[in-house]
Parts: structure tokens; C-alpha cells; sequence
């Protein structure tokens, strides 16, 4: 079956970084959608700024418009911490069982996936598409559990993908967008404007529900 791409953060806000990222694991991957998955209560930092209902709603708006990009509501509306092991888990009971899922990850998240919940489990659910910028040496921020596994599931081929409904690793060296949304919410907070490193729905959701501070856009 075709995989699909799954791509998790808080999205707070979603911006062109995360577009981007998701357009690029499309094509290189030949993926039959990509599904963003908001979080609700991260595990490992501080909450969101943005509430639920206005995360949920800035994604719907940014993906709207491309029919490869669908909003998955798994974790967005959980209070307990959202871990990916039991979002995968679910999606598993839900999917056919030989349904291909890629969950993408930054380069600097896969290095520390051995500090997820349940890790290896991972490995079980899914394949892993590593997005790796220019000049980072993935190797060598990698602890040597993580590098074993790495090391033994490391493909360069697509299509590998397609094959198994999970277990593989797949690096895609992508020149990424240098666009934070802790910057985009510092720059709402100081009354200056974040257009253009989001889409312009987005920013006017922002404006109209007085997120992040705002002031004067």
C-alpha cells in the first residue's frame, strides 16, 4: 500500500517550515497524504501559548487548499501527555494492518529518540523519515543505542518504504526553512510582523482571536 507521512508538533503556530517539510516527504517519498497531528499535552515541554481549539483551527486553515495534506485529531484534545508510541498504537487498530506510516522527524528529534517513551517500540509501528539539514552530523549526536538501530534499518530507497508497514530509516537531506514559531510568537508579542513565514490565513487567525499578545500586526 502507498505510505503515509504523519507529521506531530504543537503547531503553535503551524508555519511554512512545517509546509514545506511535509511537501518535500511527499515527493521524495511518493507518499499518498501526509496527516498533521497537532499535539494536546506535550510530554517533554512547556505547554502551548495557543489554545486547542485555535491550534486545531490555524493547521485546518494552512492546509487547506492541498489535497495530500489532511488534520489528524489523535492527541489534539488530550490532557495527559501525548506520547507517539500510544498515538501510532492507535492509528495501528485503525489502519490496515499492512498500511505503510512514516512519521517524520527533524534530524535533532531523531537524535534524541532514545529519551522517548517506549522508543524501540516505535520501530514497530512505522517508518522514520529523518529530515537532515546541511552539515549536521547525524552520526555523531547519535548515543550508541540509537546508532545501532539506525545503523541496521538505514535505507536510500523509497521505495523500501512501500514494502513493510514499518522498521525502516530514511534520511532526506532538505534545505530547511530558518522559521521558528517561538520567533513568530515573539514577533506577534512585540507588536511587529511574522507575514510571510506563515500563510496569511494563519496570521489573520492570529490577529482576529488576539493570540501570542498581539498587538499591532
Amino acid at each position: 500500500m502507498t505510505p503515509i507521512g504523519l507529521l506531530g508538533g504543537t503547531f503553535d503556530p503551524i508555519h511554512h517550515g512545517h509546509l514545506r517539510l511535509a511537501e518535500e516527504m511527499v515527493e521524495a517519498l511518493g507518499l499518498e497524504c501526509v496527516r498533521f497531528l497537532p499535539t494536546g499535552t506535550p510530554p517533554h515541554r512547556a505547554p502551548p501559548r495557543a489554545a486547542a481549539s485555535d491550534r486545531l483551527a490555524m493547521v485546518d486553515l494552512a492546509i487547506a487548499g492541498n489535497p495530500r495534506f489532511t488534520l489528524d485529531r489523535h492527541e489534539i484534545y488530550k490532557t495527559e501527555p501525548c506520547y507517539m508510541v500510544d498515538t501510532l498504537s492507535a492509528l495501528r487498530s485503525e489502519l490496515a494492518a499492512n498500511q505503510a506510516i512514516v512519521l517524520f522527524l527533524g534530524a535533532d528529534a531523531f537524535a534524541g529518540l532514545a529519551r522517548w517513551h517506549r522508543w524501540r517500540e516505535l520501530f514497530d509501528l512505522c517508518h522514520i523519515a529523518v529530515a537532515q539539514r546541511p552539515g549536521y552530523d547525524l552520526e555523531q549526536a547519535m548515543p550508541a543505542e540509537l546508532g545501532g538501530e539506525f545503523k541496521a534499518r538505514l535505507t536510500d530507497k523509497p521505495g523500501d518504504l512501500s514494502d513493510s508497514p514499518s522498521g525502516k530509516v530514511f534520511r532526506l537531506a532538505i534545505a530547511q526553512l530558518a522559521i521558528s514559531a517561538s520567533h513568530i510568537r515573539e514577533l506577534v508579542a512585540a507588536g511587529r510582523s511574522p507575514r510571510y513565514l506563515l500563510p496569511d490565513a494563519v496570521l489573520d487567525h492570529i490577529r482576529n482571536h488576539h493570540l501570542y499578545s498581539q498587538r499591532n500586526l
